[in-house]
Order: C-alpha cells, then sequence, then structure tokens
C-alpha cells in the first residue's frame, strides 16, 4: 500500500509540474494576445496558472475535512518563493532590479499579504468572515493593478502575425487551459490522498506534510518559470510571476479554503518554524527590493541559507517530537 501512494505521490507531483508549466506558456501567449504590460502579465496570468495546484489542493483538502494540508501547503510554498525561487532567479539572470514605482508598491503589498493570514489565525481559526477579508485583499490589489491603462496596457510590436492566426492561436491556448485545468484536479486529487496517508503511516502531522512536501512541489511550476524568463532576460516577469506566487495563494486561494471549510488549528506547534521563516523571508525581501531596488546574487546566497535553514529546523523539530 505503500509504494502504491508513494507511486500515486509521485505521478501527481509530476503532473503538477509539466501541466503547470503547459499552463504558464499557454496563458503567456493569451496575455500577449490581450496586450499587457511583462508585470502584469506574470503576475495576473502566469502567478495564477502556477497557483492553481495550490487552488486545487485547498480544495480538495477542505472538501475532505483536512484544510491544515492547504495553510501548510501555502506557507510552504510562499517561504520557497521567497527564498529558493528568487535565488534561482537570481543566479541565471545575475541579478534583480526591481526601480519601477509599480513593483516597489507591489513589493510592499506582498509583504502584508504573506503575513495577513499569519495574523488572522492567530485565534486559532481562519473562518469563513477570515476568507472574505482575504478574498477583497486580493480583489483590492487587482482593482489597484488595474485602475489606470498605464500600470498594465503594452503594445506588443515584435513577431507580428495575421489577426486571423493570432485568434486561432488564442482558441487553441484556452483549450490548453481547459485540458491543463482537468488534469490538475486528478493530480491535486492524487497528492491529497497520498499525503493524508503518508501523514498516518509515518506518524507526521498534515501540516507538516502541507508545509515540506506539498508546498515545495506545487512551487515548483513558478519556479520553473522565473528560471525560463532568467535565461531570457524578462526580470520584470520574474518578479511579477513571484509577487503573484505569494499574493494569490495567501488571500484568494486560502480566503476560497476557508469559504468552504474553515481552518481550525488547535496546536500551532507544526507551523511555528514555518510561520518564523516566513517572516524572516518576507522581511528579507522587502529590505532587497527597497534599498539596493534589486536583488544580488550575495542576496541570493542568503535567502537560500534561510531556506535550507527552514528545511533543517522543521526536521529537527520533528525528530525531537
Amino acid at each position: 500500500m505503500l509504494l502504491l501512494y508513494i507511486f500515486i505521490f509521485i505521478i501527481s507531483c509530476s503532473l503538477l509540474f509539466w501541466t503547470g508549466k503547459w499552463l504558464v506558456d499557454s496563458l503567456v501567449r493569451i496575455a500577449k494576445f490581450l496586450g499587457w504590460r511583462e508585470f502584469v502579465v506574470a503576475f495576473v496570468i502566469v502567478a495564477m496558472a502556477a497557483t492553481l495546484p495550490n487552488l486545487f489542493v485547498g480544495i480538495s483538502s477542505a472538501l475532505h475535512k483536512i484544510p491544515e494540508l492547504s495553510f501548510g501547503d501555502v506557507v510552504g510554498g510562499n517561504v520557497v518563493d521567497l527564498t529558493l525561487a528568487v535565488a534561482l532567479a537570481v543566479f541565471f539572470a545575475k541579478s534583480l532590479p526591481a526601480e519601477s514605482r509599480l513593483v516597489q508598491t507591489s513589493s510592499i503589498f506582498t509583504i502584508i499579504i504573506a503575513i495577513l493570514p499569519l495574523l488572522l489565525i492567530l485565534d486559532g481559526s481562519l473562518g469563513r468572515g477570515d476568507g472574505i477579508i482575504l478574498i477583497l485583499s486580493f480583489l483590492f490589489y487587482i482593482w489597484w493593478l488595474f485602475s489606470e491603462k498605464e500600470r498594465f496596457a503594452k503594445i506588443y510590436t515584435e513577431n507580428k502575425i495575421s489577426i486571423i492566426k493570432e485568434f486561432k492561436t488564442f482558441i487553441k491556448d484556452l483549450g490548453k487551459v481547459i485540458l491543463g485545468i482537468i488534469i490538475l484536479l486528478l493530480a491535486a486529487e492524487g497528492i491529497v490522498r497520498s499525503a493524508s496517508f503518508f501523514a498516518e503511516s509515518l506518524n507526521l502531522s498534515i501540516a507538516l506534510i502541507g508545509i515540506l512536501i506539498v508546498g515545495l512541489g506545487n512551487a515548483i511550476p513558478e519556479t520553473y518559470f522565473v528560471i525560463l524568463a532568467a535565461k531570457k532576460g524578462q526580470t520584470w516577469m520574474i518578479l511579477g510571476d513571484l509577487m503573484g506566487a505569494v499574493i494569490v495563494p495567501a488571500t484568494l486561494v486560502l480566503g476560497i479554503v476557508a469559504l468552504i471549510c474553515p481552518i481550525e488549528i488547535a496546536d500551532f506547534s507544526p507551523f511555528a518554524i514555518a510561520r518564523i521563516f516566513l517572516v524572516i523571508s518576507a522581511l528579507f525581501f522587502i529590505f532587497c527590493v527597497r534599498t539596493d531596488r534589486k536583488i544580488t546574487k550575495r542576496e541570493a546566497l542568503f535567502a537560500v541559507t534561510i531556506y535550507i535553514l527552514f528545511l533543517l529546523a522543521e526536521i529537527i523539530r520533528q525528530w525531537l517530537k
């Protein structure tokens, strides 16, 4: 039985990885067809696509009455995005410039949102009221982003093709997105079921499984995207993707999960270390973006160190339990 669930988990994670990349590629082309700026393309389209695994894992875990798996997934995934994913992007791009006012303002909002669920759940519950607050926070940022055309609009002049051919590609990509979403639903179900089995068999908390395993697995699509974007010199898309990958799960995903099944956490110990490192990662990210207005290789090495210490602390905590 153990081997069966290991196989299911590996296959499900593989589907998340390949389907996430597939959705990212299709949605980037859709965004270009719509004529959106690179940062907005990455934030709204790419990050939303890469966040679909978090959403489906969240919905599935809520329906199975284990929403704490989703909370652990989001917290763990945000730590990965703010440390390991940022570092990998810098290693391939040499540095990440963040001079624009759009990026600077978005970085502040990103950090506030990363910490907001931690504050709302201090009373031991992330209820439906908290879920509404999180969803409204997401809608507020989207409203702000699209409230002025200069923030999101861009004319793409390269590789001009006929309107008919563009529209055909657009329809084809929409079809890929629909198929990809169906595959993600199946993969998310496999991850939730296998994670529950591992937690029971290995005497691990479902929260720890979410933080270390599911969180890292669901962060793969956006991490892979930032590496591709770094190789192509698309630094705007990197920051848009990473900020979106933090904001969307922490607001929209957790908000939806809380509406379906309020997250009740009687024992905060599995989340204690993750919460501390998420705050450290968030403060480090905003420090890099706001001071030098760029993230350098030296800062990337420090980000990797934070992630390694996070893993070691979680493993030691579990060992001492």
